[in-house]
């Protein structure tokens, strides 16, 4: 005898109806871009209809700012959990290079969603606001993880966490776009490389007595 499905409540089956929506979206937004997917394709592609899409999003720039919203959270959660379960930092690196591996299987559809959310929001006065505190969340993040490197070996910050974590965040989707244009002879954990390498210049760095070479340290914050 089939057993008999557990009936979803009237939440439980709104979210479902969301999370479909949004899947759907991801997918459009990738193949066609941000402006090349309407609301009706959206639904279809999701199962549902159009009333479906407007009693769950008051429009498009309603469901894009769910998307940031949510990969944000999803990006930030999965590297936390990967350094929250590390042995130590050198373990932590080991899990984000095995992260980096796996996200490079989909690097193409990825990183043409990122941008293509990026742009949409960059052009949208509504949801720029939204944008500027998503990468804020994760320029955060990265300033937390160098503080806690610098920690782990012995040594301060050589500058504003807050300065060092723009450059490693700025280089990282830079890093991305030239492994996905010429991926030979650049690996799929390039970030990794690249922010072994600054940890490793900056914690030297560090190290240096005060007064010793051309200055003492990384300014403070960004120039203006």
């Amino acid at each position: 005898m089939t057993p008999e499905r557990k009936r979803l409540t009237r939440e439980e089956s709104r979210q479902q109806t969301r999370g479909r929506l949004l899947a759907a979206a991801a997918e459009l937004f990738t193949e066609r871009g941000v402006n090349g997917a309407s609301v009706e394709q959206i639904a279809e592609r999701a199962g549902y209809t159009r009333g479906a899409f407007y009693g769950n999003f008051e429009d498009k720039n309603a469901l894009v700012a769910e998307l940031l919203q949510q990969r944000t959270r999803r990006e930030l959660e999965e590297v936390r959990t990967l350094t929250q379960d590390a042995a130590s930092f050198d373990d932590a690196v080991g899990k984000l290079r095995d992260w980096n591996h796996e996200r490079a299987r989909h690097l193409p559809e990825w990183l043409a969603l990122r941008m293509e959310l990026v742009l949409y929001a960059l052009r949208n006065e509504e949801l720029r606001p939204l944008l500027a505190e998503r990468e804020l969340l994760a320029r955060d993040a990265h300033a937390a993880g160098l503080e806690q490197a610098f920690a782990a070996r012995g040594v301060g910050s050589p500058g504003d966490p807050a300065f060092l974590a723009l450059i490693v965040h700025a280089l990282e989707d830079g890093l991305l776009i030239q492994r996905l244009l010429t991926p030979a002879g650049i690996p799929d954990d390039v970030v990794v490389d690249a922010f072994d390498l600054l940890l490793r210049s900056w914690t030297a760095l560090a190290q240096r007595p005060p007064g010793e070479g051309d200055g003492q340290g990384l300014p403070p914050s960004p120039p203006s």
